[in-house]
């Protein structure tokens, strides 16, 4: 491996299985680093394709989305980083198929849990081919000042705390990802800071070694002192003694195993790392610092001194001449996230929608601040659900069991009425369940359905007014204007429609007031006397008996029930019962597998 530098400011990756706060991190970091281009050139998304929208600094970007390891790579050529943030189960094939892509130099594998026998052909593979790997069970690494690996260093705050926004004079390589922070921190505050940092990553087999990277910063004319953080287990720390024996490393290098606590204990301990348990003396945190320490390493007595001699170490290259003083620099200031800056109280700003009726934002969703678990532990029905969402307050029962009627009652009508049959027609041109039943709901109209608001509407203004049925019947006619809920095309008035006469039923029965419905049925008898066909029709019925159910139930002021009708609620009702019919067409079309539409001649009159 040896060679080089991994990474430079003009670094560019491939990161595999979106993940938006990793990315997001590494975008920050090249802003704060004064980069041009972003490090990340593309994402990798299995059966995804199009873009995600993050931050590059101040300006919002567009980063592609690539379905395949493939096409990513054919579309950025230059990027030559992979970093790959798949699971366990899938790190190993996405993996493999990122070091078969020429284009691809090093692969960085977040997972862990990483299967040996998998590793261990990445790792062959990679060594065949000059490539680097970089983990399993790794944070990643980083070049101050140039690029970094997803989460590496944390927050922008401690990479800032550890100065790694420009670049210093020390290589570090250790296996813990999260004693990694902690080593970037006591570097930056006893010498000038991180040059790179690579965290192996603690699995048994690690893609590269200790050894692999510190015989690397050696090469690195930069770097002019080396930091290692072993632990106890394994036998990886024994490559870089005999490196350090046969005199590859001519760099300083200052070096603690940790794990010396391990013989505290009467048994065998497994550390946090799958690597992280001795099995030997040799094994033991102890020989592996003394075998350093014997072959040249600085070697402290404890972990609380590593610093020390990571500072004297330091002093000593300052103080031979071979290490400049670094120039500091004050960092652009990251913008931050506007929902935290809202957490945090440092703004406010305002919202965009405004809901009343549902909330989903605690344990379960309410409706009308009643609790999902509660409509279904009290036995609400269909009509219960309504109340709460239309109306937003629990109505009696007898109110939202006759929404339920109305639903019922108008689910559907036959596929010869306008809303089916054009259901019928686009289903069996081929098109999908919501195209179908859009099409039969775009009919609903003052023609077909939509008459029920009108209805309440003209009634209830005749009602209040004290008109008589003569004079509300007359006035509509000086005005050219239907009455609303009046006539039918099929029923007369010794062919009632059986739906109004249980709607009426059920009211007489259970309302405790039908005033407006006895009035309609007084138009109704008016109207019957100039045609047989001016019966009180189901919009009608339920117009007229809804403003009962609003008016009688004591729970709506007379502004509010104006507010209901006005909107346009009572159509609702009949929108959402039909669309039950209408899908239900749509369903038996399909099942029945019938052709495409085509409309008689026949029954066409070509007129000139």
């Amino acid at each position: 491996m040896a060679t080089g530098q991994l990474f430079s400011r003009t670094t560019q990756a491939l990161f595999y299985n979106y993940k938006q706060l990793p990315i997001q991190r590494m975008l920050d970091f090249d802003f704060l680093c004064g980069r041009e281009l972003p490090s990340v050139a593309g994402i990798i998304n299995p059966g995804a394709e199009g873009f995600q929208k993050l931050f590059f600094g101040q300006e919002e970007i567009a980063i592609p989305v690539h379905s395949t390891v493939e096409a990513a790579c054919a579309a950025h050529p230059t990027a030559d980083v992979f970093i790959n943030f798949a699971s366990f189960r899938s790190a190993a094939a996405s993996s493999m198929a990122a070091l078969k892509q020429p284009t691809v130099r090093v692969v960085a594998i977040i997972a862990e849990g990483v299967p040996e026998a998998d590793a261990k052909q990445l790792i062959a593979y990679a060594r065949a081919n000059n490539k680097v790997v970089i983990g399993p069970a790794t944070v990643g690494g980083i070049q101050a000042g140039a690029f970094k690996i997803g989460d590496t260093a944390g927050t922008i705050d401690n990479i800032i705390a550890c100065k790694l926004y420009r670049p210093g004079s020390v290589g570090f390589v250790s296996k813990s990802g999260g004693m990694s922070n902690e080593l970037y921190n006591t570097i930056a505050r006893v010498t000038d800071g991180i040059y790179e940092g690579i965290a192996i990553g603690g699995d048994v087999f690690p893609g590269s070694t200790l050894s692999d990277h510190v015989l690397r910063f050696n090469n690195i004319p930069q770097v002019k002192m080396i930091v290692v953080l072993g632990e106890l287990g394994g036998r990886d720390e024994y490559s870089l003694v005999e490196a350090l024996k046969q005199g590859k490393v001519s760099k300083p290098v200052v070096a603690w195993v940790s794990g010396t606590c391990a013989r505290l204990f009467k048994s065998e301990v497994q550390f946090g790392h799958a690597g992280a348990k001795s099995g030997g003396e040799m094994e033991s945190a102890q020989a592996k610092n003394q075998a350093l320490k014997d072959a040249g390493a600085v070697v402290p007595t404890s972990y609380e001194a590593f610093e020390t001699a990571i500072k004297e170490t330091f002093g000593k290259l300052v103080e031979e001449g071979k290490i400049s003083s670094v120039k500091e620099f004050t960092p652009p200031q990251i913008p931050e996230d506007l929902n935290i800056a809202i957490k945090s109280g440092k703004v406010r700003a305002p919202t965009h929608i405004i809901s009343t009726i549902s909330d989903d934002r605690g344990e379960e969703p309410c409706y009308a601040g009643v609790p999902m678990s509660s409509i279904v532990e009290q036995g609400y029905g269909v009509g219960d659900v309504i109340s709460l969402l239309w109306f937003k307050r629990s109505l009696p029962r007898y109110c939202t069991h006759f929404i339920e009627i109305c639903i019922m009652l108008c689910a559907d009508h036959g596929p010869c009425v306008s809303g089916a049959h054009n259901t019928i027609v686009t289903a069996r041109a081929g098109k999908d369940l919501v195209s179908s039943l859009v099409s039969g709901l775009l009919t609903i109209g003052p023609r077909f359905g939509g008459a029920i608001d009108d209805a309440a509407r003209y009634f209830k203004d005749a009602y209040d007014r004290g008109l008589t049925p003569y004079e509300f019947v007359e006035s509509m006619k000086k005005k050219g204007i239907r009455v609303p809920g009046i006539g039918h095309r099929i029923k007369r008035g010794d062919n009632r429609d059986k739906r109004v006469e249980l709607l009426q039923l059920f009211a007489r029965t259970h309302f405790p007031s039908v005033k407006y419905m006895e009035y309609a049925v007084q138009v109704e008898t008016y109207t019957l006397s100039k045609a047989n066909n001016l019966v009180l029709n189901v919009d009608g019925a339920i117009g007229s008996l809804f403003l009962d159910l609003l008016a009688g139930s004591g729970m709506f002021t007379k502004q509010e029930i104006d507010e209901i009708v006005g909107i346009g609620y009572l159509n609702g009702l009949f929108v959402l019962a039909r669309s039950i019919g209408l899908i239900g067409h749509t369903f038996d079309q399909k099942r029945l597998k019938q052709p495409l539409y085509r409309h008689p001649w026949e029954d066409v009159l070509y007129s000139k």
